[in-house]
């Protein structure tokens, strides 16, 4: 079983952890972009990306400060990206078996690396999945990752003798693998968080987002590998609904 995650926009490397590492896979696509990205200015990165020039100038001292080879700053991807997803996974306190077991069994879906594990060491940057950035014959990073992508986690799922994949992430990142014949493939697992609001069950953003990383520490700290376990979850108040469940949907509810 493999659980995805969307990365982070906040990143933080200066808090730095002692702890074992791995190096990222796709090192050719991503020195491929980067290339792609450093011909952009800071007008360009500004427009391609809708942020503030502020935001563009920063990103275009990234890519023109990025290393072909792992530098010494580069960080532990659980552990540099911030943000909700993160906040409620927490890999900070994982134990050192935690930690091998997110190796396995947590990727986290990225528009510069494709796919990576907890302990890839990462660089400062942004590109969000949903970007669209034309690089050669490809006009997004939809067509750029989908295959390889999807590949490297048919081949870790392999590894396993496994084909349980449960989506904890956003639909903007889920959208890479999400090909013809995904489902028939593999046993996909989507998770739903809802919380009361207004005499309601919604989707709140902030919160799902925390709840998808709690799901994965959950995963992790009780080493899962079966879908029937991840109904027990109850971090923070959220409980399974069998009701509004079905066999590729797990739902949980907060509140009432």
């Amino acid at each position: 079983m493999i659980a995805i995650l969307s990365p982070a926009k906040s990143l933080d490397f200066e808090k730095r952890f002692d702890l074992a590492s791995s190096n990222v896979r796709f090192k050719k696509e991503i020195n491929t972009l980067i290339g792609v990205l450093k011909e952009k200015s800071t007008q360009e990165v500004q427009e391609l990306m809708s942020i503030s020039e502020k935001l563009a100038q920063l990103n275009v001292e990234r890519y023109d400060n990025f290393k072909k080879s792992t530098p010494k700053h580069a960080k532990q991807a659980a552990l540099a990206f911030q943000g909700d997803v993160y906040q409620g996974m927490h890999a900070e306190d994982f134990s050192e078996r935690e930690h091998e077991f997110a190796q396995k069994h947590i990727r986290i879906l990225s528009g510069l690396y494709g796919i990576l594990r907890p302990m890839d060491l990462i660089q400062p940057y942004r590109l969000e999945m949903g970007t669209q950035l034309k690089v050669g014959e490809h006009s997004s990073l939809y067509s750029f990752w989908g295959d390889k992508v999807m590949n490297e986690l048919k081949k870790d799922l392999k590894a396993q003798g496994d084909k349980v994949l449960i989506n904890l992430a956003s639909n903007e990142y889920f959208k890479v693998i999400n090909r013809p014949g995904l489902r028939k493939q593999l046993q996909v697992i989507d998770v739903e968080f809802k919380d009361l609001k207004n005499d309601q069950y919604k989707i709140i953003s902030f919160f799902a987002k925390k709840a998808r990383g709690l799901m994965a520490r959950y995963i992790v700290k009780n080493e899962l590998s079966k879908v029937e376990d991840l109904k027990a979850f109850d971090y923070e108040g959220y409980m399974y609904d069998e009701k509004d469940s079905s066999p590729t949907k797990l739902a949980f509810k907060r509140g009432g």
